[in-house]
């Protein structure tokens, strides 16, 4: 038997609106046959190449002719009749041969499967296409002993169940797969196969099953995108031949649209508890197990049994894989940069699929052969039901109770192979066209219905519905008579005239008035309906206006268009969508939304927000009609809160040894569950929270076919998670004093996502020796590139913490990186809220580099603080109310403490930690400092010159003086001075530090190297000066400042930290200071650590004197470092 190859098409789409407002990069390149990947990321890294039959470029190269996309002259456009011509083409010629034929898209969503196979407007795709070329060539048919049969069946695959999207009865469950056992194929029990006799019928049984899966989508809150399409044409030839018999040349024809091709690992959910219970993929990862299997088989490797059985879209595509078929592939391909690991996927996929071989065969039989030989089959089942089911002897060890079980199943497979076999017999046996007939009837019906909606959409107001899928979007009608319009469940009595089910959906949910004064809605009073207009809760009656936008409970999203009065918005689109309404109750929960001035990463997250918000509201809507207790919320997690996930923005440092400055965007969307009954919450990845929440729709769907999910095993239940360490919040450590040798002791506050005061944290980051010993009070690095090519250590300290919340008493830690990039972390303190952590850790850099002075001018350590989680018994009260009743509870708190929070997007400001804005502070009053001083030397030399007597002042020894102080950057040196009140022997407390700027800074600098770094006072007494010290804002101050809501991000006003009380007795906790400290006049007692940085200006007295270990007005220029 002939081997013949899956065919494999890839094809490239253009870039869609999101993409080009993100500015996005072109990945693909096709040459012939050979398509090429670049790596966005790859730093000149060659192209990833492949090899297919053909490789279609539908980038862009295109003009548009009357709504029809054609390639422009000179261009390799490849067109929707371009692709049929190489691949439709080619399954009509096969199917008139007799041969079963397949056609399947793959790619991700979003990039142009649907358009491929269905297409859009003018531009039909393969599949119309196909069928009406089919039709063409029957009409040209001028044989009178050949005539033509074609049925047609839709299917949807959702959750590994069937539905018949050309009936409206389907069974809870979905249709039952089941296999052939004399052919060995696979095929769908009672699932309606169409007689049709023209493309129209065909296009008119398209339509109702798109329709059919837009109700069910929004009925059971199921994503299209996980869903497989199975469009079936079976196209029968009967041949009449010289005796009179006729032979019947048969073909399958199957076109599929197959589910997006996300991997459940890129977003996230590889960590659930539950993935593996999880059938969000599993249809496409068995059809790829299998597709590895084929390709292996065919290359001569190891025979292994290839398995259909794993799903059901791989039973049921078992002929078109390695089977009875000849089959084509087309990959679509997303072009864009963002999309780099997918397109990668899915060509790497397609590359795969090509080496699988088929084994077709012509389907040609003699009729009354195969009506013979259906015949006798049924008279053999008929007698093995007779018999008790069992075709053959029974096994003589297997119990009584087995043997029942299995003479049972095999008696359902006797009787479902004679329904089947009784199906074929008649197809076979009744009059063609009394069933053509009885189907057009239907057909008609349909068609008249469509003819009516047309009329009434041009003169009555009406909602259309909308989907986030574009083929789903604009398929169900609601019209809206003169007078009341209600809308509920079907359950309701009496019945609402629009009938809605699935979540949020009351018995009677709102009421539509249509007067001679308009359209108006209202809800339901007392029902608690959840509706919404154009974004909005609807909380009382309302008029409604042409293209507003409508959501009834979750999922049932509306335009509604007035014809009679179609004046709009200016600001409205032409045509309004999904992603449009979606965008705007984004806007209305506080979530910006416009694009402008994004980076790719801002827009990135916000598509992320626009896709996960509908989730999360679904997600709550099943928690209230299931009463679990829990609470969803869409969340923004800065990179400093991500454990392990922490960026690499903004530094190159060692594959980011710790976490740099936190910009909008490093920003991660997440989503918050929380227990309402106990106030543990936990934090998903994006993908986790999907995965979930596929698994708690398919809890829901068995809810509503009647099983009672409310005693399943906690471990299976979606909603449940074992307790685990919450993340409290952050708190960052900047690290730019390090670069100039100070040191950082403060009180940090710690702040949750929403930049929620939830504690504070003692920390000390300073420069120390190898052993861990700090430098003196003098130690200060003028210039960051003193310290390049040498090594550098600083320590880390984390002395206690106070933590705000009561029920973290149960236990806190620490975590933060290393110079490795490896977590450290402080043991569990529990019981208190003021922990003591008292921990240290020495890093070392062997050999400072400009990263490192890049990572200390830019960095900062981000310490993670961790509360301990409890199940603990919750109140009482609480117990009684439901869901619904704690999240209102919920809601209405948050609103209490401090309203709304928006979210950081766009052109937001984002104010920095206020650490590092007091560090710049400090170093600026450094260089103010040696200013002054300079100044004061400058000052000094004027006083001088102007004292002389005229006679000797000379001015060209006076303008080299001041001009050699001006152009100096000045020579830090250290003198002795003798303390008042301290006896004769010299220690280290009486050495002061001072600037020496002119003429005699050389001399004075060189003399201080003879003498072990020290000089006389009297020689640089002269350069000893008082000067006016500015207001250092002290930490706290800051601290307070933090406290707001995070819409006012950015508008943080410094006057008042400059003009701070001086009072620091309750601010940062003081490091043990020398028992003698020198003060003089304006002198701070040590401001070279961050926290002293908020010490006191003093008195003018301007004498030397002791201090005895306390803090004395007055202070000193010479030694403020």
């Amino acid at each position: 038997m002939p081997e013949d190859s899956v065919k494999v098409a890839v094809r490239v789409r253009p870039f869609n609106q999101r993409e080009k407002d993100r500015q996005a990069k072109l990945i693909i390149k096709m040459q012939d046959k050979m398509t090429m990947i670049i790596n966005p990321d790859g730093n000149n890294e060659d192209p990833k190449k492949f090899s297919f039959d053909y490789s279609y470029w539908s980038h862009d190269g295109y003009v548009e002719e009357n709504g029809l996309l054609v390639p422009r002259p000179g261009s390799n456009y490849a067109s929707q009749q371009d692709v049929f011509g190489d691949l439709g083409q080619g399954v009509l010629d096969n199917a008139f041969e007799g041969y079963n034929c397949s056609l399947f898209a793959y790619g991700q969503t979003g990039s142009g499967k649907s358009y491929s196979m269905v297409g859009y407007g003018a531009n039909k795709g393969i599949v119309p296409i196909t069928c009406n070329e089919l039709f063409k060539t029957m009409a040209a048919n001028t044989d009178s002993n050949k005539r033509f049969e074609v049925t047609f069946s839709m299917l949807e695959i959702y959750n590994e169940q069937v539905r018949d999207l050309l009936s409206k009865d389907n069974p809870k469950g979905g249709l039952t797969v089941r296999q052939n056992p004399k052919l060995g194929m696979f095929y769908v029990e009672n699932l309606k196969r169409v007689p049709v006799g023209s493309y129209e019928e065909i296009e008119k049984r398209t339509e109702q099953g798109t329709a059919s899966r837009t109700v069910a989508s929004t009925n059971m809150n199921a994503t299209s995108s996980r869903a497989h399409t199975v469009v079936t044409i079976t196209f029968d030839q009967i041949i009449k031949n010289e005796t009179g018999s006729e032979t019947k040349k048969s073909s399958v024809m199957n076109l599929v649209d197959l589910a997006g091709s996300e991997r459940a690992d890129s977003t996230g959910a590889t960590g659930d508890r539950l993935k593996e219970g999880a059938n969000i993929n599993k249809s496409l990862s068995a059809l790829g197990n299998v597709i590895s299997v084929l390709a292996d088989l065919s290359m001569g490797k190891k025979k292994v049994m290839v398995p259909y059985r794993d799903s059901v879209l791989t039973k049921l595509l078992q002929n078109a894989l390695g089977g009875n078929s000849k089959t084509v592939m087309i990959a679509a391909l997303s072009p864009a940069d963002i999309n780099y690991d997918e397109t990668l996927g899915t060509l790497r996929y397609a590359d795969r699929a090509k080496k699988i071989k088929n084994q077709a065969v012509i389907n040609e039989n003699p009729l009354d052969k195969m009506i013979r030989e259906l015949k006798e089959e049924n008279d053999r089942l008929k007698r093995a039901l007779d018999g008790g089911g069992v075709i053959g002897g029974g096994d003589v060890t297997m119990s009584p109770e087995d043997q029942m079980q299995m003479r049972k199943k095999m008696e359902e497979e006797i009787r479902a192979q004679l329904m089947a076999n009784q199906q074929l017999l008649s197809d076979n046996t009744q009059n063609w066209d009394q069933m053509l007939s009885e189907e057009r009837h239907e057909t008609d019906a349909i068609t008249q219905a469509d003819n009516r909606e047309m009329s009434k959409k041009k003169t009555m107001p009406h909602m259309v519905n909308l989907n986030e899928d574009p083929m789903l979007s604009g398929v169900v009608f609601h019209f809206l008579e003169q007078g009341d319009t209600t809308i509920g469940r079907k359950d309701a009595n009496p019945q609402p005239k629009i009938c809605l089910s699935g979540l949020s959906i009351q018995k009677q949910h709102a009421v539509i008035y249509n007067t001679n004064n308009g359209v108006e809605i209202e809800p339901v009073g007392s029902h608690g309906a959840k509706t919404k207009v154009n974004g909005l809760p609807l909380a009382g009656r309302k008029q409604l206006g042409h293209k507003d936008r409508i959501l009834f409970g979750s999922n049932h999203l509306y335009v509604f268009m007035n014809p009679l009065k179609p004046e709009t918005d200016v600001d409205l689109p032409a045509q309004i969508t999904w992603e449009y309404a979606q965008k705007e109750i984004a806007q209305a929960k506080g979530f910006a939304t416009g694009s402008a001035g994004m980076t790719k990463e801002q827009q990135i997250a916000q598509e992320q927000i626009l896709e996960i918000l509908p989730m999360v509201s679904e997600v709550n809507a099943v928690s209230e009609e299931l009463n679990k207790q829990k609470n969803f919320e869409v969340v923004l997690i800065s990179a400093a809160a991500q454990e392990g996930q922490g960026g690499q923005k903004g530094t190159s440092f060692r594959a980011s040894i710790f976490i740099p400055i936190v910009f909008p965007d490093d920003m991660r969307v997440m989503v918050k569950m929380k227990n309402l009954l106990n106030g543990n919450t936990w934090l998903w990845e994006r993908g986790k929270f999907m995965n979930r929440r596929y698994l708690i729709q398919e809890m829901y769907q068995r809810y509503l076919d009647g099983e009672d999910v409310s005693h399943i095993k906690k471990e299976d239940d979606p909603f449940w998670e074992p307790t685990e360490d919450v993340l409290i919040g952050t708190a960052n450590v900047f690290l730019q004093s390090l670069a100039f040798g100070l040191d950082f002791d403060d009180k940090v506050v710690i702040t949750d996502y929403k930049a929620q005061e939830e504690g504070f944290l003692y920390v000390n980051v300073t420069p120390c020796t190898q052993s861990g010993k700090p430098f003196d009070e003098e130690y200060f690095v003028e210039s960051p590139n003193e310290l390049l090519k040498k090594p550098y250590h600083f320590k880390v300290t984390i002395q206690s913490a106070d933590i705000n919340k009561p029920r973290f008493s149960k236990g806190v830690r620490i975590k933060y990186k290393d110079y490795k990039g490896d977590f450290v972390e402080t043991p569990m303190v529990s019981g208190t809220l003021q922990p003591q952590f008292k921990h240290s850790k020495i890093i070392t850099f062997p050999e400072v580099t400009q990263e490192h002075l890049n990572f200390f001018e830019k960095g900062n350590i981000a310490f993670l603080v961790y509360g301990v989680q409890e199940d603990t018994v919750p109140d009482r009260r609480l117990l009684k109310l439901s869901t619904r009743e704690l999240r209102q509870m919920e809601q209405m708190g948050n609103m209490a403490d401090n309203g709304r929070r928006g979210t950081i997007f766009g052109n937001d400001a984002v104010v920095s930690d206020q650490s590092h804005l007091k560090t710049e502070i400090v170093l600026l009053q450094r260089k103010y400092e040696r200013l002054a001083q300079k100044e004061k030397r400058m000052q000094q030399l004027c006083d001088e010159w102007s004292k002389k007597n005229p006679e000797h002042q000379q001015f060209e020894p006076f303008l080299r003086s001041v001009s050699a102080v001006a152009n100096s950057s000045g020579t830090r040196l250290k003198t002795r001075v003798q303390l008042l009140n301290q006896v004769s022997e010299e220690k280290d407390d009486d050495i002061i530090s001072l600037y020496v700027f002119g003429e005699e800074e050389s001399a004075l600098a060189e003399e201080a190297d003879q003498n072990a770094g020290l000089i006389e006072y009297n020689k640089v007494a002269k350069h000893h000066f008082d000067y006016d010290k500015p207001a250092i804002p002290r930490q706290n101050t800051f601290i307070k400042s933090r406290s707001f809501d995070s819409d006012s991000l950015g508008s943080v006003d410094l006057e008042p930290f400059m003009k701070a009380p001086r009072d620091h007795e309750n601010n940062n906790k003081p490091r043990n200071r020398n028992k003698n400290e020198l003060n003089t006049s304006h002198r701070q007692p040590r401001a070279r650590s961050m926290g002293d940085a908020a010490a006191q200006n003093g008195g003018q007295n301007g004498r030397v004197t002791k201090s005895n270990g306390k803090d004395k007005d007055g202070s000193s220029a010479c030694v403020m470092q």
